[in-house]
């Protein structure tokens, strides 16, 4: 194996693992050793410096090696254009009500009924992430890209799974009312539920970002790849 493939690999197993270490066993002894704002800055500083050492051993690859199928016809780029306009509207509709979030309101929160792109998942921020990068993947199917982009899913994805386990036990009953209510599996019949407003702010952000893109990442993408 190429060696800044296997670095790549070793920073990507770091981010991920880090983030679950942290997230779940670490985190009950970490805050009572340096209170909340202290483990926050823990976290903040592992996962940026995880992250970044991923995102240079990334850019050391170069090209990123032969693609494992042709990422460049039409028909996966218009998949994976919607794939992440639906990702973006999943995640800017995740800080509306959301008792996943911080927030000291999260068991009245959780007791509310259903509403916006919880219709779809009760992880809609997760899967947001997961729609995000199936959606580069398909577009640049090359080993570098299946190692840092597959990492991100499979955090997005198996972090949910391991979210609930944590609800629950911080939560109990609230939680409990919340996932009778909601699915961690997306509901995609149910996209038209997250309301005509945020769909519109998330195809206006979406074709801003979109036209960003090639002048941040030298690849014209969404709508801009035909115009």
């Amino acid at each position: 194996m190429d060696e800044a493939l296997t670095t790549l690999i070793a920073a990507s197993v770091t981010f991920v693992g880090t983030h679950f270490a942290l997230s779940h066993p670490l985190r009950g002894s970490l805050v009572k050793a340096v209170g909340q704002m202290g483990f926050m800055a823990v976290y903040s500083v592992v996962a940026l410096a995880s992250f970044g050492w991923m995102v240079l051993a990334f850019r050391a690859i170069g090209a990123g090696g032969s693609p494992l199928w042709n990422g460049s016809g039409a028909a996966v780029w218009v998949l994976a254009s919607l794939l992440t306009l639906v990702a973006l509207t999943l995640f800017l509709g995740a800080f509306r009500g959301n008792p996943a979030l911080p927030d000291p309101r999260a068991a009245a929160l959780a007791e509310q009924p259903v509403h916006g792109v919880f219709h779809v998942t009760r992880h809609p921020m997760m899967w947001g992430f997961a729609l995000w990068a199936a959606a580069h993947i398909l577009v640049s199917p090359t080993p570098r890209s299946l190692v840092m982009v597959g990492s991100i899913l499979f955090l997005a994805l198996v972090g949910a799974h391991l979210q609930d386990r944590k609800k629950e036990a911080l939560m109990g009953a609230s939680w409990a009312s919340w996932e009778s209510k909601t699915s961690y599996w997306p509901r995609w019949g149910q996209l038209g539920k997250a309301g005509a407003v945020l769909w519109l702010v998330s195809l206006s952000l979406w074709l801003a970002l979109t036209w960003a893109h090639v002048r941040l990442a030298y690849v014209p993408a969404g709508i801009w790849r035909w115009i």
